[in-house]
């Protein structure tokens, strides 16, 4: 069984997510079951992102997003295109930070205590599947550098089977 072990210090975010993608790569090749994938991309990026109070993805389906895979508090189980941080980013199918989520017009407030957040679409065939979903207890707990580090796995995760 593949392990995630980082060595960057967690202050040097970029080069924790840069030694990240390969580790999370071969955790993921040649396992074909979707949740499987999921579960373990989200413990992986615990790992990883150790500033996070919840990770995980919202799977779309049906033209919502619905609970996935994920490591934290429980959390909402549907969310509609459009609607919250999450919603927003499938629908303009782009990544967006949000340094106070009290900030954000329609925020849903799954757990009363997060403060900001990063949501990053997962795409596959120019189609949003799902997205990955970073919480945070910190105000301003995300920025450019995550985003830039999260992009190259949410690309890898498109990769899989659907």
């Amino acid at each position: 069984m593949e392990t995630v072990a980082l060595s960057a210090p967690v202050g040097d975010k970029a080069a924790r997510y840069r030694e990240l993608l390969p580790q999370l790569a071969a955790l993921l090749e040649g396992e074909p079951d979707l949740v499987a994938n999921l579960a373990n991309a989200a413990a992986a990026l615990r790992e990883c992102v150790p500033i996070a109070s919840w990770i995980g993805f919202y799977v779309a389906k049906a033209g919502q997003l619905v609970l996935g895979p994920f490591q934290g508090k429980v959390a909402c189980v549907r969310i509609a295109l459009g609607k919250g941080v999450c919603g927003t980013a499938a629908a303009e199918r782009r990544t967006l930070i949000v340094a106070d989520v009290e900030q954000f017009p329609g925020h849903i407030a799954c757990d009363a205590g997060s403060r900001s957040e990063i949501v990053v679409p997962i795409l596959r065939g120019g189609e949003v599947v799902a997205v990955l979903d970073l919480d945070s207890y910190e105000l301003a707990a995300f920025d450019e550098v995550d985003a830039a580090g999260l992009a190259p796995i949410a690309e890898l995760l498109g990769t899989l089977a659907w």
